[in-house]
Order: C-alpha cells, then structure tokens, then sequence
C-alpha cells in the first residue's frame, strides 16, 4: 500500500533486489539501571497486512501488547533473547546488547538472507548485515523487532515487580526515574540491578 512506502522502504527495495528473508532485529534495554537487555529478530513475509509499525517507544504500551500479537500470528520466523545484569556488568551494555541479537537471530527457524540491525553497530560479521541509525522508522521488519523486544522486556520487568515491589519496576522499568532513583538509596540494590550503572554502583558495598 503507498501509505506505508516512505517507512518500509528499506526492506522494500531489498526484496526489489532478490531478497526474500530480511531478519530486522532491536533491542530494549540498554538504559535501565535493573533487569535484563532484550533483543528481538523477526522475518515478516511481505505482503503481511500489518498496520502501523514503528519505533516501540512512540507506541502505546496498550498498542505494543495488539500489535505484538499481530506480528507473531504473521512473522516467517522470530526469536528474542535476553542477557541478564550480572553479564551485562561484566562485559558492558553494547556488548550484552550485541550478544542479546546474535542469540535472537541464531535461533530463528529460517535463517535470514539479510539482517537489519537498529543502530549503529551490527555483529553479524559472517552474514550479510546492515546498521541502520534510527531504523526502527526506516524498516517494518526492525519496526516489529522493536514491538517484539519491547513487549517481552516489559513483561519480565511487571514479573519482577512482583518480586521486588518496593522499587516500582512495572511503573518504570527500571529506568532512571526519581521514584526508582529515590527507592535504591532507601533499600539499596536488589539482585537484579546492573552495579555498574551511575545510580546504582554508588549504593554498592
């Protein structure tokens, strides 16, 4: 459909170029101070009905959760994987990143002919990759990779709240929010927060 060309344009001249399976492939995570970073790979057919896909962030978490749903029942193939905090205080946030989307996509039931990374870094040296900066708005397959990655994160942070309550996770997240902020110098760190972050390692023992 023309309303969606300007956005889906970048998978859309891939297939007018041969290829059939574009593995997009984001990430969630990177700038909480608790919990794990998530990254998403998904193959979409092309011609899949989806409506508006797009960078997760500008997206209702109501919406997320409707077209996270719509994604599954469609996609070729997806995966998400996540890289807990104790690995991401060991080996830094773009390196767990980095590994969260070598995970998603090795365990893909297709393996994809292109792979379109949101960002700036792709790690997919031995396959035919791309870095797209800002491509979650610039690709439909990173679009849904966003949604798929998002969702997932989400929903462990509300099963940790559970857990943890005192902190608010299923508000925040665990990101940096003074509510957040306020309940580390209150309670200290729980298990699951990354001490290496500013906000955190300053109440570690």
């Amino acid at each position: 459909m023309e309303l969606f060309q300007p956005f889906d344009s970048v998978d859309r001249q891939l297939r007018q170029s041969g290829y059939s399976l574009i593995a997009g492939v984001d990430e969630a995570g990177r700038g909480p101070l608790a919990g794990p970073v998530v990254a998403a790979a998904v193959i979409l057919p092309a011609h899949n009905g989806l409506p508006d896909i797009m960078d997760s962030k500008k997206i209702s978490p109501a919406r997320r959760e409707a077209l996270y749903d719509q994604i599954l029942s469609v996609a070729v193939a997806w995966h998400t994987a996540s890289v807990e905090n104790r690995v991401i205080d060991q080996v830094n946030i773009l390196q767990a990143t980095l590994r969260a989307m070598v995970e998603a996509v090795k365990n893909l039931t297709d393996t994809p002919e292109m792979i379109l990374v949101d960002g700036t870094h792709t790690p997919f040296v031995d396959s035919s990759s791309r870095a797209l900066k800002k491509g979650d708005g610039a690709s439909q397959s990173i679009g849904a990779a966003s949604i798929l990655a998002k969702v997932c994160r989400d929903r462990t942070m509300a099963e940790y709240h559970e857990q943890y309550p005192q902190y608010g996770f299923a508000r925040h997240k665990g990101y940096g929010t003074q509510e957040h902020l306020d309940a580390i110098a209150k309670y200290g760190p729980c298990p699951i927060h990354r001490t290496s972050f500013a906000g955190v390692r300053e109440h570690t023992k």
